[in-house]
């Protein structure tokens, strides 16, 4: 259902799907499968005492893995190698340790363990702690201490302190959902982030003592009103200093704040940016990197301290993935558009970490559109086959989240329906993120067809602008994207020809059972209570309910091992289509929320793209 990454990952918005031949010669290979199969990297996270030793995720092998990166020497080895993948890695402020999270097939649920960097047999990194899902992970420079977040269905989440040679000590523990949010500097301080008043869209913030003693509290759903949230961003890089920079939601979008949690003291930096703001320090703490995202794409500046000014850093038309600040005072950053490849690339002018081997293929630009909704100005994003005129067969690509946004970034999946004459529509409906905190808490109680009336209303600009073929319109996505698809099949039959939903929310009352106790806390949230308290509510928004309704061909995609979209809610809906004699086709595959195994995206991506030929009628 939500998403999340791991701490050091690639932009993974094509990473779901099964093993499938891999071509000969790069010649033969259609642009559309080159633009998966080449490799890719993530933004290198380095080492706060060491930073010349690096981390970055990478496709190279052809599933996404952990490779360390000594700078000083150029050389590059893989840490991980599992059969499905791995993401989330942590770089030890020292640089002596890589720290990496062990789950069994994509199911999230295991233990942190850790590696040498220079090379080594991997250790069980806390023993003594039980396998969980994640909840953050916060390590001290000591080379000793570290902060574990864990989460499980039993306990809810527990927070524990852990240093060499002696057992972990739980700190916190609470039902809600919570993580660690970040270890000072000199390690005496522990911020986190948790959701004790109910309310799992908006966190509040705490900060600790090791022995779990309360130092300072910050919580801006205070006062009835839950609907501001608060993020920890980080302690500032000096020892003994006592800031902590905090996101903040009070102006209606997320903007950075510095509060002293020994005095209390809070300065409000007011940068007067349209969008929401993201921040983090440079190394020497005398300013702030600046991520400032606003309708779809992204700009860096640098926030000087001492002259309490704003200063842009030129980058690309675009969006940045990711950006760090290193200490000789240029940034790094990941960068793509629609159009072109994503690359890390510095101030400094040059290209960080290009990776050997085939280069991936341009696409198209994306388009702007706007359009007037029941909820407010609706932005999407288009994109057609370079010289083509509509009316065009046109799918309608749903990202998941809710909470995130579809961005003028790459992204092999739809480029991969422009190469094959499709053009493609993705919507930030109300819930997605980057448009202000109302249109992203819109989606309460009505959950799902909110969304759903967005999507139609541009769907029919789509068709009254000439853009799309009316008899041709495709609805897919994964995950909420996923889960949207076929809800919309079921309460909007005439407007769709074609389903294809991967990684889906299909019955929402046994998905709320069997999904992740994170998961749970979300959806009582955003329905106002559990299936037994709001069943009308659950109903409502529940694609089960609309099955019967489904007139189009359905696809649907589902790793077995899935804990956020489990795999029996799916089966029920699946069992509902079967009993009524509906055209579908469900591929099942041995994964979780997705894949890091290319070929195992590609084959999927096939599978859609020849599903949709044999199914959507002809123009």
């Amino acid at each position: 259902m939500t998403e999340s990454n791991g701490s050091v990952s690639p932009d993974q918005q094509d990473t779901r799907g099964v093993r499938d031949g891999v071509r000969g010669a790069d010649e033969e290979m259609p642009d559309w499968e080159k633009r998966f199969r080449a490799p890719r990297v993530s933004l290198p996270d380095w080492a706060e005492d060491a930073p010349d030793r690096s981390l970055f995720v990478s496709n190279a092998t052809g599933t996404y893995e952990l490779y360390a990166w000594d700078r000083s020497t150029g050389e590059q080895r893989q840490v991980t190698d599992r059969p499905n993948g791995t993401t989330d890695g942590v770089l030890s402020p020292d640089g002596a340790w890589i720290w990496w999270f062990d789950d069994k097939d994509g199911d999230e649920f295991g233990v942190w363990r850790r590696q040498p960097f220079a090379g080594g047999e991997d250790e069980l990194a806390v023993p003594g702690l039980d396998p969980s899902y994640p909840a953050g992970l916060a390590l001290g420079r000591d080379g000793r201490t570290a902060v574990i977040g864990r989460s499980t269905d039993e306990d809810g989440t527990t927070i524990h302190l852990a240093r060499a040679g002696a057992a972990p000590v739980e700190i916190y523990r609470h039902r809600e959902s919570a993580g660690v949010g970040d270890l000072s500097h000199d390690g005496t301080l522990i911020a986190i982030e948790h959701t004790e008043h109910g309310d799992a869209m908006h966190s509040a913030l705490r900060v600790l003592r090791p022995d779990g003693t309360t130092v300072a509290e910050l919580d801006d759903t205070e006062g009835g009103e839950k609907e501001l949230g608060l993020e920890v961003l980080g302690f500032a890089p000096v020892d003994g200093d006592t800031r902590l920079l905090i996101g903040h939601q009070r102006r209606g979008r997320w903007e950075p704040l510095v509060w002293d949690v020994a005095t209390g003291e809070q300065t409000d930096l007011a940068l007067e940016l349209p969008g929401d703001v993201s921040a983090e320090w440079y190394p020497d703490g005398s300013g702030l990197l600046i991520v400032h995202g606003f309708e779809a794409r992204s700009e860096l500046f640098r926030y000087d301290f001492a002259a309490r000014e704003l200063v842009e850093i030129g980058t690309p038309a675009g969006t940045v993935s990711g950006a760090t600040a290193r200490p000789d005072g240029t940034v790094e950053y990941l960068w793509s558009s629609a159009a072109e490849p994503s690359a890390v690339r510095s101030t400094g002018g040059r290209v960080v970490l290009d990776p050997p081997g085939m280069k991936s293929p341009r696409s198209v630009p994306v388009e702007d559109v706007w359009v007037e909704g029941p909820g407010g100005r609706i932005h999407a994003l288009v994109q057609k086959p370079a010289g083509a005129s509509g009316p065009l067969p046109t799918v309608f690509d749903i990202h998941g989240g809710p909470t995130w946004h579809d961005s003028d970034s790459f992204a092999a999946g739809p480029a991969a329906w422009v190469d094959h004459g499709y053009a493609v529509v993705r919507v930030n409906y109300r819930g997605s993120t980057g448009y202000g905190r109302a249109w992203t808490d819109a989606l309460k109680h009505r959950v799902g067809l909110i969304e759903l009336e967005d999507i139609a209303a541009v769907r029919e600009w789509a068709v009254a602008s000439g853009l799309a073929d009316p008899a041709r319109l495709v609805l897919t996505g994964g995950s909420w994207g996923g889960y949207l698809t076929l809800l919309g099949l079921g309460t909007q039959p005439e407007a769709w020809a074609l389903g294809i939903a991967a990684v889906p929310v299909a019955d929402y009352v046994t998905a709320y059972h069997d999904e992740m106790e994170a998961l749970k806390a979300l959806d009582r949230t955003l329905l106002g209570g559990t299936p037994e308290e709001v069943p009308d509510r659950f109903e409502a928004s529940s694609p089960l309910t609309y099955v019967d309704r489904v007139k189009a061909p359905v696809h649907i995609s589902a790793g077995v091992n899935d804990p956020r979209c489990p795999i029996r809610q799916i089966e029920n809906y699946v069992e509902r289509l079967e009993a009524r004699g509906a055209v579908h086709e469900v591929y099942r595959y041995d994964a979780g929320h997705g894949s890091l195994v290319v070929d195992e995206r590609i084959k999927q991506v096939r599978l859609e793209l020849d599903f949709a030929a044999r199914h959507l009628p002809q123009g």
